[in-house]
């Protein structure tokens, strides 16, 4: 039976990123995959960053977003299915940040899923400077995407900081206070489960090892029960997108730290996107 790891994690998490990182382990290590991918929205970024990944070892399959569950639910099996039948060694599945859990599972015990498919890794990207301040569904996203995991990985460990010192302590520090908000956003749900640090893959990405990426792949999943929060994910959540902007990338960085800052324009989790670095903007005389 194929391998299928679930690589989720909250919205900016950075699960394209280790993605990149895990995906070019599996390839060095001779065996042929393929990436399903559905971003947040019309426009899949991720898969566009990931592109250069294809090729003999690899292969990148896309479920278009902005759907309703049902038809997101149908295309994910119909891509499985499909992507069941190209001999892939393993297969890493990216879903949205806002995906639920639970339709992972679901779809893999359907036929003729179940005979084809079995989970491998339950893989969660977590930032390790997560935010302290999460509304009931961000928290209760976050909680179901850690339920069942195999191993967390935290993200954004020691990034620009002087020192080895600086980086220890920041890491022990960030880590502690994630793992406080993931253990109350578990109980929030009614779930039994506490995450220990034995959990969680703690390193700055830079410095994964062989032996990382192996444990990662043997990390497996844990089963748990938790209660649904019962929302629509479009009243909640929002994805804009624009094609064919014209604009430098100095403006670019303004304009998004404009937004950031403004209040106006709603609690953004997320800007990511593709700008032409050559395009200059007219100075109007």
């Amino acid at each position: 039976m194929i391998k299928i790891d679930l690589i989720t994690g909250f919205l900016g998490a950075g699960k394209t990123t280790f993605i990149r990182k895990y995906a070019k382990y599996l390839m060095d290590s001779g065996k042929n995959i393929g990436i399903l991918e559905n971003d947040f929205g019309a426009v899949n970024v991720d898969m566009m960053m990931l592109q250069d990944l294809m090729g003999d070892q690899c292969e990148l399959e896309m479920i278009s977003g902005g759907c309703d569950p049902e038809t997101h639910r149908r295309r994910f099996k119909t891509k499985l299915i499909s992507m069941g039948m190209c001999g892939y060694d393993r297969i890493l599945v990216e879903p949205s940040g806002i995906f639920d859990v639970d339709e992972f599972f679901d779809i893999l015990h359907e036929e003729p899923l179940d005979r084809w498919y079995e989970p491998g890794s339950v893989i969660t990207i977590v930032d390790a400077n997560l935010e302290e301040e999460m509304s009931e569904e961000e928290n209760y996203i976050l909680a179901s995407e850690a339920a069942s995991v195999g191993k967390i990985v935290f993200s954004k460990i020691g990034k620009n900081l002087k020192t080895e010192k600086e980086a220890q302590m920041e890491e022990k520090e960030s880590i502690a206070k994630a793992l406080a908000h993931i253990n109350i956003a578990l109980k929030q749900i009614k779930c039994e489960r506490v995450i220990e640090e034995k959990d969680c893959l703690c390193k700055n990405w830079d410095t994964l090892t062989k032996a990382d990426f192996q444990d990662l792949m043997s990390a497996g999943y844990t089963p748990e029960n938790y209660q649904k929060l019962d929302f629509e994910q479009d009243s909640v959540f929002e994805s804009l997108y624009f094609l064919n902007k014209k604009i430098s990338v100095e403006n670019m960085k303004k304009a998004a730290e404009e937004l950031f800052q403004n209040p106006d324009c709603g609690h953004i989790f997320r800007i990511k996107g593709f700008l032409n670095t050559n395009y200059k903007e007219e100075v109007m005389m």
